[in-house]
């Protein structure tokens, strides 16, 4: 089978569980973020190590791609994502109930464990299913939908964060978190393909020749590069943001910062464009261009005037998710088999990153203000499009 065609039934049902995938797994993934100030007041830690509530669950997330990524290949990618979001949620509850930091941190590893069901294997699931002609566009639209659920888990948790607590507000995001898992389960269409591993008989030469295979290919490698640089680079920027915005001459609460998560519709709106434009100018431009115009954003961010500020976020925003939607969904394209470990290595790299320089960034927040972060993240966008060059033009 050629796979589901757009505008089909199986088309849009996969669409709609992907989406409410998205919902259910980067909700409850970064509802702390909009919340960290009063979570390092309410723990007595500083900027640093608040945001290690974000990179403890990321850190976890990028263990559990590849194993994952197996788990997909035995039981079904439909299968092995419902069971992660299952027990995600569940672990969502009891992460913010726990009294000492060093168990809410334990917890958010845990929960992200479970939470790298969803990335490791929805490209995967969905390059099998969808024919080729419409894989870009299909993987822009579930790029969508986690940053909707990025959205909700943000401006959810903040508002309620000032009225009841920052305990309230995470665990109203994890209600809403259960709610989409329950959708993405009636909605999955059942696989009518049998993973790409499995056909190619790649599983007789086992897990490690196929990983070395992805990772001795040039174009897969600086596909990983834009997954770590720019998703580091992102995470550092909305993890430090808020701190920016508590002090002078902001001085805003949580609940107005966690308004500004909304600059995520952006980033709803260039994650389908990018897919829709990769089919008429090649994949490489739109990345190339998307790349650029995060850097701009970041740069734009430096001027302290609040509006300004946020026409910069808004960019940055943009041009990140313009960028992952092509990334993404270009690297289970090019893997000629191993679908599902190429798309966990991307994964990997992409919240080894997150972990990386969400937590770096702090120490140049810290050190040298907004300028100092701004610097960083900036820089690792402009190394990611020098390394983005090397791919080719028409693809």
């Amino acid at each position: 089978m050629a796979g589901f065609e757009r505008g089909s039934r199986g088309y849009r049902r996969m669409l709609g569980a992907l989406f409410l995938a998205g919902i259910a797994t980067f909700a409850q993934l970064y509802a702390p973020q909009a919340v960290l100030p009063l979570i390092a007041r309410s723990f007595r830690v500083d900027a640093t190590a608040s945001a290690l509530s974000i990179s403890a669950a990321t850190v976890g997330l990028a263990i559990g791609v590849i194993p994952w990524s197996l788990a997909g290949d035995r039981i079904g990618r439909a299968r092995a994502m419902s069971i992660a979001l299952v027990a995600a949620t569940v672990l969502g509850v009891l992460a913010p109930l726990t009294p000492a930091f060093p168990l809410f941190l334990a917890g958010r590893v845990l929960e992200g464990l479970f939470l790298g069901g969803v990335p490791a294997l929805a490209i995967a699931y969905l390059s099998e299913e969808i024919s080729a002609a419409h894989s870009a566009r299909a993987a822009g639209t579930y790029v969508a939908g986690t940053t909707i659920g990025g959205l909700l888990g943000r401006i959810v948790a903040g508002p309620l964060a000032d009225l009841a607590g920052w305990r309230t507000g995470v665990l109203v995001v994890i209600a809403i978190c259960a709610c989409a898992t329950a959708g993405f389960i009636a909605l999955a269409p059942r696989p009518t393909h049998a993973p790409r591993l499995m056909r190619t008989g790649a599983t007789d030469a086992g897990l490690g020749r196929t990983l070395a295979v992805h990772l001795r290919s040039p174009r897969q490698l600086a596909l990983y590069a834009q997954a770590f640089l720019l998703m580091g680079g992102f995470v550092a920027m909305y993890n430090y943001l808020g701190f920016r915005l508590e002090r002078h001459p902001f001085s805003l609460p949580a609940s107005l910062i966690a308004l500004v998560f909304l600059a995520y519709l952006a980033g709803t709106w260039s994650s389908a464009q990018a897919g829709a434009l990769a089919t008429r100018l090649g994949r490489r431009a739109v990345l190339l261009g998307s790349v650029a115009v995060m850097a701009a954003g970041v740069a734009i961010t430096l001027v302290d005037v609040l509006w300004v500020v946020l026409v910069g976020l808004v960019v940055a925003t943009a041009g990140f998710f313009g960028a992952h939607a092509i990334a993404s969904g270009w690297t289970g394209h090019d893997a000629a088999f191993g679908r599902g470990q190429a798309a966990a290595l991307y994964n990997l790299a992409y919240y080894a990153g997150s972990s990386l320089f969400g937590w770096l960034g702090g120490f140049a927040f810290v050190g040298g203000g907004w300028p100092a972060a701004a610097l960083l993240i900036g820089g690792l966008a402009v190394l990611a499009g020098a390394i983005a060059l090397t791919l080719p033009r028409r693809v």
